[in-house]
């Protein structure tokens, strides 16, 4: 049975276009030195907390028991705040070249996730299409290694990269089937609420040594950016593409990325379109469309 609902895939190919776009945005950001990673982590969290919990207002409030939001917490951690803290302190230590690298590896462990989790088959059509996706991903990625520095410890932040990795694929399984019994707004406000609770007790010595009046308009820019689209909105379209699709096909959409990453750098000058990349983009979306044709479980 092919996942066809359009609306799904809409949601995933617009998400990924903005998370494609954010990359050199939050670079941007952090560019200067005066906003720190985890710094720039808590303005995603607790920004988009503010975002859903004004946008509840405007939607009828659900009831949501004990259990579910320890749940719900659970979720935020997995699916939020550890996602997002292991990538970017993993960036810190390895090259980002490498770490866009282990990227590349989030379909898989959603694949593998969806089968040991949800008894989603394995079929020949996922794996064919996650490799082909795989392969155009690599290409674009190897074609930008040569610019990329080590880093001071490239193991360990590889590491922690691919633990980053390996917690959303979790999250996208582990709770597929959960976040139906909510509405989008009540799980996503919960969900932030959960992460920004945990995120500034241990992050307020960075908040507190932050030089706020050296911070430029080109960086609140960015930084609104960052939470409005690159966080509020993505995750308004990750939760549409989660509620309709099969977690191997809102995995495959991350291949996605580095070709909006690639477009941005041609925009910029910092890059040129190749037949090579050309080849690339054909099959990325040829792995995508493979994965959505593939059989699921009735």
């Amino acid at each position: 049975m092919a996942d066809t609902n359009w609306k799904g895939h809409c949601a995933m190919l617009g998400a990924n276009i903005i998370w494609g776009l954010m990359s050199p945005v939050a670079k941007l950001v952090l560019s200067s030195g005066i906003i720190a990673p985890l710094v720039l982590v808590d303005f995603r969290v607790a920004g988009a907390a503010l975002l859903f919990w004004i946008l509840s207002a405007f939607f009828p409030k659900e009831h949501v028991p004990p259990r579910d939001l320890l749940l719900l917490a659970g979720a935020a951690m997995i699916g939020v705040l550890f996602n997002q803290g292991c990538f970017i302190i993993g960036v810190s230590f390895t090259s980002p070249g490498e770490a866009s690298l282990i990227t590349t590896t989030m379909p898989m462990w959603v694949m593998i996730l969806a089968w040991f989790i949800l008894h989603e088959p394995i079929t020949g059509k996922k794996i064919g299409g996650i490799l082909l996706g795989a392969a155009g991903a690599l290409i674009l990625v190897f074609g930008n290694l040569h610019s990329a520095s080590r880093g001071s410890n490239p193991v360990l932040g590889d590491f922690i990269v691919l633990a980053a990795q390996f917690s959303y694929a979790l999250y996208l399984t582990l709770y597929r089937n959960f976040i139906r019994k909510y509405s989008l707004v009540t799980l996503m406000k919960w969900m932030f609420l959960a992460a920004t609770i945990v995120a500034l007790p241990s992050t307020s010595p960075w908040l507190a040594s932050t030089d706020w009046s050296a911070v430029a308009w080109t960086e609140w820019a960015g930084i609104a950016y960052v939470v409005a689209a690159g966080t509020f909105l993505a995750y308004i379209c990750i939760m549409i593409g989660q509620k309709t699709l099969r977690p191997t096909v809102v995995g495959i959409y991350n291949y996605v990325q580095p070709v909006v990453a690639m477009f941005v750098g041609i925009c910029l000058g910092l890059d040129a379109l190749t037949p090579m990349k050309l080849f690339a983009i054909v099959l990325i979306f040829s792995g995508v469309y493979l994965v959505t044709i593939s059989r699921a479980k009735a």
